[in-house]
């Protein structure tokens, strides 16, 4: 028995010389999808976006899942209004370029500032999102994609929008519909909630999530390290995931845990990474020695 979703990996692809090097190391390491993000689209002219897509496809690795920008200037949540409504401008263009590329759902962070929401009013960024989200959800059905809001980690002042789980039962009785769904986070929840924080919000979210990000950590740093190196319990992750019976790919969004030259990490090395990552599941789901 396998496995019953695929791994996606994150790759930057300011790291490697070509395109044609990034399928390399995908065939090489065995990994079938990408999540794929501005990088790889901008500057690029949408028949060259199209014909890329294709590329990727015809190696056998599948383009589902796609990150837009998170920078201060991507701030769907901000109050000025002049950068709110400029934001959404900018990111409607890049999620038309997603879709040409091929993806079915975008990665949107709820905001980009680090604020304590209880302070600076959690219904003033409510209504700032949601002012965005009427712009941003009836483009993404014309284009057949899902908007996919992502927990956010907590901020260095305290409660900040998009980290807690409550923010979360808002948005879902606010958005939640055919085209506006959720992304997981496993670290960013286990640093928010401790061990029990990526199920919370998949028990909360399950009939939303159309995106995971797969990482861990030791609980109070963001380091993106890869399932097993840190301190998550990957048996109640893997097994929630099982329940919900995805058939979308689940993106490791962290790079191996190995030596790299300039950040580029060997091809042996981002193998290894997901055969361990899969033995992990295998094992968190009792299929070894099943197959």
């Amino acid at each position: 028995m396998k496995i019953p979703w695929k791994w996606a990996a994150c790759i930057d692809p300011g790291l490697y010389r070509s395109m044609d090097e990034i399928i390399k190391l995908c065939n090489y390491a065995n990994i079938q999808a990408l999540e794929t993000n501005w990088r790889f689209t901008e500057g690029r002219c949408e028949k060259e976006i199209v014909k890329l897509g294709d590329k990727f496809r015809k190696a056998g690795i599948e383009l589902y899942s796609f990150h837009l920008p998170f920078t201060q200037d991507d701030d769907i949540a901000c109050f000025y209004e002049t950068n709110r409504r400029e934001s959404v401008r900018r990111l409607k263009l890049i999620m038309e370029q997603s879709a040409l590329f091929g993806n079915r759902a975008v990665v949107l962070h709820p905001t980009t500032s680090h604020y304590n929401a209880s302070i600076e009013g959690f219904d003033r960024y409510l209504s700032q999102m949601g002012k965005s989200l009427s712009q941003m959800v009836p483009l993404a059905e014309k284009l057949n994609l899902i908007i996919c809001l992502e927990n956010m980690l907590p901020g260095a002042e305290g409660e900040r929008f998009g980290a807690k789980i409550e923010h979360f039962a808002v948005f879902k009785k606010e958005f939640a519909c055919k085209n506006l769904g959720f992304c997981v986070d496993t670290g960013h929840a286990f640093i928010s909630y401790g061990k029990k924080g990526p199920v919370k919000f998949f028990d909360l979210l399950k009939e939303n999530i159309s995106i995971f990000h797969i990482q861990d950590n030791p609980g109070d740093r963001d380091l993106h390290i890869p399932p097993g190196r840190g301190l998550i319990n990957w048996a109640d992750v893997f097994k929630k995931m099982a329940q919900l019976r995805i058939s979308f790919p689940a993106t490791i969004e962290a790079t191996p845990f190995a030596h790299a030259r300039g950040f580029r990490y060997s091809k042996n090395s981002w193998k290894k990474m997901f055969e361990e990552i899969n033995a992990i599941a295998e094992k968190s789901l009792n299929f070894v020695g099943r197959q």
